[in-house]
């Protein structure tokens, strides 16, 4: 089974996680309660397969914990566990190099197939971020989706950045001064050019090919 790593600030919440994935016959190396205190444990000798990190910690969050394994450890896989589930955490895990994304009140059988989605393909696949999305976030190279971006017109380069928003697309509509059957038309195209099948994909393609920065 898994050689697990815990990070998260809340001790009670990680302990009995611990006991969870012990229970599930998982081994678990340690636990920590931020960032700094993750790296201040690792050393070569125990070198987690599956690091679940939470985003919310003190004095060093999930997204710079996640970039940081990402550079030294990339052979790690990151299950995010959090409570939150809006696009935006999503998005900005997922390109400091997460491999998965759990809620926190996600029901026990659907940790136990994440672990098993990371171990046996190295991402996982859900509802809330398609599998497919995950392994391509998580290449360095660009893909075939590159060259795409050439061929797309300006009305739907500028509804892609709206997609990176929080706006719904009625409001995005209003934004670029068309009707809400245009932007669904904007939409719809751009799942058939780019192969993709959901908002956040569409977000995710706009971040890779640089179109928007979610850190400004």
């Amino acid at each position: 089974m898994a050689k697990i790593v815990l990070a998260d600030d809340h001790a009670l919440l990680r302990n009995g996680l611990a006991g969870l994935l012990k229970g599930l016959g998982h081994s678990v190396l340690f636990e920590a309660n931020n960032g700094k205190d993750l790296i201040a444990k690792l050393h070569p000798g125990n070198i987690p397969e599956i690091l679940m990190l939470d985003i919310n910690m003190p004095e060093m969050d999930g997204y710079e914990t996640a970039r940081w394994m990402k550079q030294h450890h990339p052979e790690v896989k990151i299950l995010v566990l959090s409570m939150y589930d809006n696009e935006n955490a999503i998005l900005s895990m997922l390109k400091c190099g997460a491999r998965g994304y759990i809620l926190k009140d996600s029901d026990p059988s659907l940790l136990r197939t994440a672990i098993q989605d990371l171990v046996d393909k190295g991402f996982f696949y859900s509802e809330l971020v398609s599998g497919k999305l995950l392994h391509a976030i998580s290449k360095s190279d660009d893909d075939g989706n590159a060259s795409v971006l050439n061929h797309l017109n300006e009305r739907e380069k500028h509804f892609l950045k709206f997609a990176c928003t929080e706006m719904t697309y009625k409001e995005i509509a209003e934004k670029m001064f068309v009707s809400p059957r245009t932007v669904d038309g904007y939409r719809d195209a751009l799942f058939e050019k780019l192969e993709i099948k959901t908002r956040v994909g569409l977000a995710i393609y706009a971040i890779r090919q640089g179109l928007v920065d979610i850190n400004k």
